[in-house]
């Protein structure tokens, strides 16, 4: 037996006991209605998986009961030994996971992989859970060389894996002496096949040894110094592309001597040999110098588009200085993570609000001008418009209009000012933060998701128009770049979808989880959370859920609203629910919500229960936020998710 061949089944051996994980999403007690659904999906995926080319979903059972089982063989191996890696892997599965509800492994070395859950798992692309599992070798040699080769290799395995001729999105390829693997779960699109894959690379796993592989739900990646595929061809493999032919040169002319046959023969030869490739070259340099000029061309009009652009953006830091005073604090309408927001006054009289960012962002001046020509292009009657941006030395300053009316947190949450937001009002309010939010999801140049979604991020106008904001400040930061107030700025705890701020995964369903805790408050006049008269602490979305099931849903509409259309009131608040339900793909999308919201015949489905993330523990010693107050809020950044638990109701 061969090195190469000893290594493949010794170092297998080595990662039998770290290829599983085991979820906390729940656990089922034997003999429950869960647990037989889960032998029953297990135990058809053997026979199944081999009768559908490696890999099979299947489920049993009804919710809260239903089972979701993902099955899948690496795209290498036969039929018979798919067959016998699922078997032994459903096995190791219900030994070293018992009484999970949700669990993954990967079997004999990362040959196939059993997924379950509880929850829908299917066509959707997840990161996580992760495992790097790094060969325990230490590369020697030309490391960047081999970082070079590495990335090339994967980055056209991963290409073959996505596209449409890889219908099991599977590669495997070689290039000097580098092997690598990638596959995806053939139910997740092209794209997420892209995205999965180069995330995997992007963890550097194994990256200084001889190899590694990096297991996620939705992808593998592996590479090695020595074959360890079953293929008899590798589908990828640049030492069997052939080389680009080298086209000879003609012999000169005054060594050139007809053969003894025909001129047109003898002239044919000629054109053939010396003209037809002297015209062709000339063809090529003339096609590609007109496409240098006019791509030159091209840039410089975007250049000077783009500087023009800037210039009707940019202010004077001696302007700025004076519309607010020098910054007074008599000026100073709040203060969050990104920095301080001032009330100025510009020469002509316009009221302005002006955001000072934080010192320590590390962006250059460039990238700091590009982000703000992004944010610039949003434009939408429920955004907050970025009027321009000033950046001199070591300020980064951000122009926006003035809302006359402040955050709607200082309206809802006031006893004074809520009293006179009927329900038309309050309606107007949801209906708009609900488009300017579609807006940005789907509308908007940027696709952006706000992942910061709360009621002092919406402002009102004079008119009581709400105007959502810091819709894209996020962009102008990486997420650890704002530690002078807080460590990260990534979300706030009662507004968090659970998935964000357990698992720190985040989509249009995490912003749309945040709109239905903001539409529950804008009913109910209270705050996601509250101290209650025996100092208990009080979870909106728990007590909304009582109410529903309880069919007493009346009790929460706040008490300024009796005289209001009870029966709209009561839809809105449905339309919450069912935003924050506690799986985001049961959650309606924005486009969904719009169309809920103005067409009242519309029938909503029943909600199911929200995910009620919140503190299990408020003396943490977690750090609060600031809020755009200047006060200190009950509401978290996300740095311990492991300090969170769900609070069910029964």
């Amino acid at each position: 037996m061969g090195i190469p061949s000893l290594v493949l089944l010794l170092f297998p051996m080595i990662l039998i006991s770290e290829s599983q994980l085991c979820s906390n999403w729940g656990t089922y007690s034997a003999n429950s209605p869960y647990s037989k659904n889960l032998n029953t999906v297990l135990s058809s995926l053997p026979s199944n998986i081999t009768e559908n080319g490696g890999f099979y979903n299947a489920t049993a059972g009804h919710d809260p009961d239903k089972v979701y089982a993902s099955s899948l063989c690496r795209g290498d191996l036969s039929s018979n030994r798919c067959y016998k890696c699922i078997n032994s892997t459903i096995q190791g599965i219900i030994e070293q996971c018992p009484n999970q509800k949700e669990a993954i492994m990967w079997g004999d070395a990362t040959t196939c992989m059993i997924r379950y859950s509880n929850r829908k798992i299917f066509g959707r692309m997840e990161l996580t859970p992760s495992q790097c599992v790094p060969n325990p070798n230490n590369k020697t040699g030309d490391y960047s060389q081999f970082n070079e080769t590495l990335y090339d290799l994967m980055g056209r395995l991963t290409t073959h894996a996505s596209s449409g001729s890889s219908g099991l999105k599977f590669a495997t390829g070689s290039s000097d002496g580098v092997f690598g693997l990638v596959q995806c779960s053939p139910d997740i699109s092209k794209a997420d096949c892209s995205v999965c894959l180069q995330g995997a690379m992007g963890e550097g796993c194994g990256f200084g040894m001889e190899g590694g592989r990096l297991l996620s739900p939705s992808c593998i990646l592996w590479f090695e110094n020595f074959k360890f595929y079953d293929s008899t061809a590798d589908t990828v493999d640049s030492s069997q592309v052939p080389p680009t032919p080298v086209v000879n040169s003609p012999p000169p002319i005054a060594n050139f001597s007809p053969p003894s046959q025909s001129i047109t023969k003898g002239t044919s030869q000629v054109v053939s040999k010396i003209i037809v490739p002297i015209i062709v070259t000339l063809v090529i340099l003339i096609t590609i110098t007109c496409a240098l000029l006019r791509k030159r061309l091209k840039h410089k009009v975007e250049n000077d588009d783009t500087i023009k652009r800037l210039e009707s953006l940019q202010f004077e830091f001696s302007i700025i200085k004076a519309a607010t005073d020098n910054f007074s604090d008599n000026n100073k309408l709040g203060q969050g993570g990104f920095g301080s927001v001032y009330k100025g006054v510009l020469p002509n009289g316009r009221d302005i609000a002006v955001k000072r960012l934080s010192e320590c962002s590390a962006q250059g001046e460039e990238e700091f001008k590009n982000e703000i020509l992004l944010v610039a292009k949003l434009q939408h009657r429920n955004l907050v418009s970025l009027l321009g941006f000033c950046s001199e030395g070591t300020e980064r300053i951000l122009v926006y209009e003035f809302a006359r009316n402040g955050s709607l947190d200082h309206v809802i949450f006031d006893a004074t000012r809520s009293a006179q937001l009927n329900w038309e009002m309050r309606y107007k309010i949801i209906n708009g933060i609900a488009r300017g939010i579609l807006y940005l999801h789907e509308d908007s140049r940027l696709k952006i998701i706000h992942r910061d979604l709360k009621a002092n991020n919406v402002l009102l106008d004079e008119e009581m128009n709400p105007k959502i904001s810091d819709f894209g400040l996020a962009r102008l930061f990486v997420l650890d770049q704002t530690q002078c107030i807080t460590r990260r700025v990534a979300g706030t705890y009662g507004y968090m979808a659970p998935e964000y701020a357990s698992q720190n995964r985040f989509s249009a369903k995490s912003d749309v989880f945040s709109f239905g805790v903001l539409v529950l408050e804008i009913v109910t006049g209270k705050k996601n959370s509250w101290l209650s008269n025996s100092n208990e602490l009080e979870h909106l979305l728990s007590q909304a859920w009582k109410n529903w099931r309880k069919r007493t849903i009346s009790n929460l509409i706040d008490n300024t609203l009796r005289n209001g259309s009870t029966s709209g009131i009561i839809r809105c608040i449905h339309i919450g629910l069912l935003c924050v339900q506690e799986n985001a793909a049961d959650r309606p999308t924005m486009a969904s919500v719009v169309l809920m919201l103005s067409s009242h015949s519309l029938s909503l489905p029943e909600p199911s229960q929200p995910g009620f993330l919140m503190y299990s523990n408020t003396n943490s010693g977690m750090p609060a936020l600031e809020s755009t107050s200047g006060t200190t809020t009950s509401s978290h950044s996300l740095e311990n998710p492991e300090k969170t638990t769900y609070l069910s109701v029964n």
